[in-house]
């Protein structure tokens, strides 16, 4: 049987300079999304890249005094390098600059073109080079800028361009919208673009004359592909759109593409429109995220994090100093995906010695370190214990079906909330109400050392299950707390029914953790001292 296909992007970047915390934060959210899939058995493609078309792209290469080409391919190798340290899973990265791209880029626009819905005329509007996008009067703040670019200058543009009949789509929109509601969510988005559409949609310009970067009108090369409609199309290039056809049946239509919520225009009234009229099949789902905002912790002033603002912070900077799964734990955990959220080193600092350090740390790391000095690594007998006590009263089966939905439907922080309740405090409880140290002496009366064998046992299914369900958050700690012990099942086989149905152990448990030379048990997340 062929396995369940699943397809998700992520927005693709200007790389006029490196990726910030809060670029970070949606490419985190795509990546659980993905490494759950695969963990539940589907044939996943990520997708993620960079929009290289941009008069922002030109700019910058022409302040180094290099080409643009070069400039992009360099500024793809360092964004890749944030992800990559960030643990993101990404099946391809495509550059808009690419040929495949190009290539299927002005098959698409031709197919437009020729049913009728693009037309050359005069138009005349202001301009955000941030946005790269003209602006209406409604779109535009009290004081007449730009509000994602309030410092920046709006110019007005006079020119003749290609436009796309945008407003001719808006009933087959409303229509869209009406008949599959989870097509944009959340729902807060899925209510602010009814009501754009329901007000009325004016065409857009979708060329730029006499630019010397980005794709050709391929019946009109005086003018060149603008910025947005062709950066929505890497989202079917990416996989074979013009170029590899069975890729493309394969993998299209998407099943979500992950954006931030200033996006939502283009992503859910533009971008289907588009796929409209040149007769491709439209995405599942779009899921806008919201943004993260910068606490400065000595005025308590709070920004949302942004290069045009220049309260950037560097992704690698944290991972360098506490690890990439701290990283993605407080994103997921403290703000919620699709809402906003907020940042400061105080809060950090707080959420990662309370949750990791204090909690899913000591949990692995007095579990692991009892075995060894009580047992000396080996639990003898543990074949033919059965591990209920730890979660006994709980349905374990209806709280994994919970944090599945959860995930599922990009309610991260709900997800992580449910396994730091029913599970790791459940075992952290479970140590504390059974006290091994006192079974393990013989010097005290409750000294019982087949009962300690069972609590540790009991308290090694914890540790199994906590692996398990943080790997699609937590990649890195839930492969070194799995290889605490010699489960039978390898944690990339392991997904979320074993937790439900646990399989049976084939041989005694036994350490397996990495240690220290002194034969410690090395600390997962060695905790944040006061600043």
């Amino acid at each position: 049987m062929s396995r369940r296909k699943f397809y998700l992007t992520t927005a693709i970047d200007y790389p006029n300079s490196r990726p910030h915390i809060g670029t970070a934060f949606e490419k985190i959210g795509a990546d659980v999304q993905a490494r759950y899939r695969r963990q539940q058995g589907y044939d996943v493609f990520f997708l993620m890249g960079n929009d290289e078309n941009t008069i922002k792209v030109v700019q910058r290469a022409e302040e180094l005094g290099l080409d643009p080409k070069l400039y992009v391919d360099d500024m793809a190798r360092q964004f890749k390098e944030v992800w990559d340290s960030i643990d993101i899973s990404y099946d391809d990265f495509i550059q808009t600059s690419e040929e495949r791209h190009r290539i299927g880029c002005q098959q698409f626009i031709q197919r437009v073109y020729d049913a009728g819905d693009i037309y050359k005329k005069n138009y005349e509007a202001l301009y955000c080079e941030g946005c790269e996008e003209f602006k209406t009067e409604s779109q535009l703040s009290a004081e007449g800028r730009c509000p994602n670019h309030p410092n920046q200058e709006l110019k007005l543009v006079q020119e003749e361009n290609y436009f796309f009949r945008l407003s001719k789509y808006a009933d087959r929109l409303m229509a869209l919208y009406e008949e599959r509601p989870q097509f944009i969510q959340p729902e807060t988005r899925r209510n602010e673009i009814v009501s754009l559409v329901r007000s009325g949609l004016e065409d857009v310009s979708i060329s730029r004359r006499d630019f010397t970067w980005g794709i050709d009108v391929p019946w009109d090369p005086e003018h060149k592909i603008y910025v947005w409609f062709d950066a929505l199309l890497n989202y079917i290039t990416g996989v074979g759109y013009g170029t590899d056809e069975e890729s493309f049946r394969r993998w299209w239509p998407a099943d979500v593409h992950f954006i931030g919520k200033d996006i939502t225009r283009f992503h859910c009234a533009l971008w289907p429109a588009m796929l409209m009229s040149a007769g491709v099949e439209l995405p599942r789902s779009v899921f806008a995220h919201g943004f993260v905002y910068r606490k400065d912790e000595a005025t308590g002033e709070v920004q949302k994090i942004a290069k045009s603002l220049g309260n950037v912070i560097e992704p690698m900077d944290i991972v360098r100093e506490f690890s990439s799964d701290a990283f993605r734990y407080y994103f997921m955990r403290e703000c919620p995906f699709g809402g906003d959220g907020e940042f400061s080193f105080q809060r950090f600092a707080a959420s990662y010695n309370a949750d990791l350090a204090n909690n899913l740390g000591n949990l692995f790391s007095r579990t692991v370190s009892m075995v060894l000095r009580y047992f000396d690594g080996q639990l003898t007998g543990s074949r033919d214990v059965e591990p209920v006590e730890v979660f006994a009263g709980v349905d374990v089966a209806e709280v994994v079906g919970r944090i599945a939905a959860h995930i599922e439907a990009c309610r991260y922080n709900q997800a992580l909330e449910l396994i730091w309740r029913e599970v790791l405090d459940a075992g952290n409880r479970y140590i504390e109400q059974q006290r091994p140290w006192l079974l393990a002496n013989e010097k005290k009366p409750e000294y019982d050392l087949d009962a300690c064998r069972r609590v540790l046992t009991n308290l090694a299914e914890a540790v199994r299950v906590a692996a398990i369900l943080i790997r699609p958050f937590m990649p890195r700690a839930a492969e070194t707390i799995y290889a605490g012990f010699n489960f039978p099942t390898p944690l990339a086989k392991a997904d979320f029914d074993q937790v439900v149905h646990r399989p049976p152990l084939e041989e005694d448990l036994r350490v397996t953790a990495r240690l220290t030379p002194e034969g410690k048990v090395e600390p997962l997340f060695p905790k944040i001292a006061p600043k």
